[in-house]
């Protein structure tokens, strides 16, 4: 059995045509996809979103997410400008956990904690493109990686791939899977793409007005780890049940948003709503939903770094809405499990709908 266990991982593995180390690395570089009046550009390193151009009420394209020029800009990517992260995303308290008896100590790369994978996680990393068609109805692309046993501290060889796709009227479809190989790991993938929709040289999003179909967030400890317990938003700054714009509330915290919210339609594979971002000045809209019980919501708040043509990216630039697990899961029994076994594969959904309003 062990052997046959052996076979099929080597299979697999020869059929993604990329391991970590191998001799058969893929040059980093920008692929395109178009479709209508939307047109993206991404990266393999990272796996991350370069770009997205669409236009506003008046018709005007513009590209409504941060990041760099160059390949090489994104090779030293500090923010996570669009990059899929992982592999278990957000925070993990003291860079360790327990799994099935067994002590695992991470890298730790934010303080005393692990952060988007560590170090080297799945953001800093090349990916194998996969897949890559510009044509028909539905242009996608697909990237793959090969995470080794031990990679950062973590157990067990994984298989991750992601797959973007334009479909419909301006809408991204992004698809995230991984296979466990030969042990359980934990997974929480996300993608963290910066959004300004007035254009990602316009200035900060305070004028943005959200709404979150969240009526709950993990609370923090000061280091930013959630402590296991939840609080109603109702009456607090984190209270966007109703839309409001980002300015109304965010002067009741003392460095802007960086909180998960539970989201309100439960756990499972059905989609539900997540977030609804209108931009007043351009009058776009971003409409999120996803299968993921929380989402992420951050307003870029230590931000201040060139981006795109010399820009300088201040705090408040973008927002980014990462759905994901609960932070620091592997450490809360009563949060959802994070863990991924074989033969059991992790599955997670996001649609973007743009508009304009």
């Amino acid at each position: 059995m062990a052997k046959i266990i052996v076979l099929c991982c080597l299979i697999i593995l020869a059929a993604f045509g990329s391991v970590n180390g191998s001799s058969k690395k893929q040059e980093v570089g920008f692929y395109e996809l178009k479709k209508g009046d939307i047109s993206m550009k991404f990266t393999n390193w990272g796996a991350a979103i370069v770009s997205l151009i669409l236009p506003d009420k008046h018709g005007k394209l513009t590209d409504i997410v941060l990041g760099f020029d160059s390949t090489k800009e994104y090779q030293t990517n500090a923010p996570s400008f669009g990059a899929l992260v992982g592999r278990v995303a957000n925070r993990i308290g003291g860079a360790q956990f327990t799994l099935n008896g067994t002590h695992y100590k991470l890298i730790a790369n934010d303080g005393n904690n692990t952060l988007h994978g560590g170090p080297k996680g799945f953001g800093h990393v090349v990916w194998k493109v996969k897949k890559h068609s510009n044509e028909g109805h539905t242009p996608h692309i697909v990237f793959t990686y090969y995470s080794v046993d031990g990679d950062q501290g973590f157990p067990g060889a994984l298989l991750a791939t992601v797959r973007y796709a334009l479909i419909g009227n301006n809408q991204l479809s992004i698809t995230m899977k991984a296979k466990a190989l030969n042990k359980p790991t934990p997974v929480n993938l996300a993608q963290h793409a910066y959004w300004n929709l007035n254009g990602h040289n316009s200035g900060d999003i305070l004028s943005n007005v959200i709404q979150i179909f969240g009526s709950q967030i993990t609370l923090l400890d000061s280091q930013l780890i959630p402590t296991g317990k939840f609080k109603s938003v109702k009456g607090t700054p984190y209270d966007f049940l109703e839309p409001h714009p980002i300015k109304s509330k965010i002067n009741g915290l003392a460095n802007g948003y960086d909180i998960n919210y539970v989201l309100d339609d439960g756990v499972g594979y059905k989609l539900k709503r997540a977030a609804v971002v209108h931009d007043p000045k351009s009058g776009r809209v971003l409409e999120l939903s996803t299968n993921a019980p929380g989402v992420q919501f951050y307003t870029s708040n230590t931000l201040d770094i060139k981006g795109k043509g010399g820009f300088e990216y201040k705090p408040f630039a973008a927002l980014c809405l990462e759905t994901q697990a609960f932070p620091d899961s592997v450490n809360h029994p009563n949060f959802p499990s994070t863990i991924v076994s074989p033969g059991k594969p992790y599955k997670h959904y996001m649609l973007f709908k743009f508009s304009t309003n």
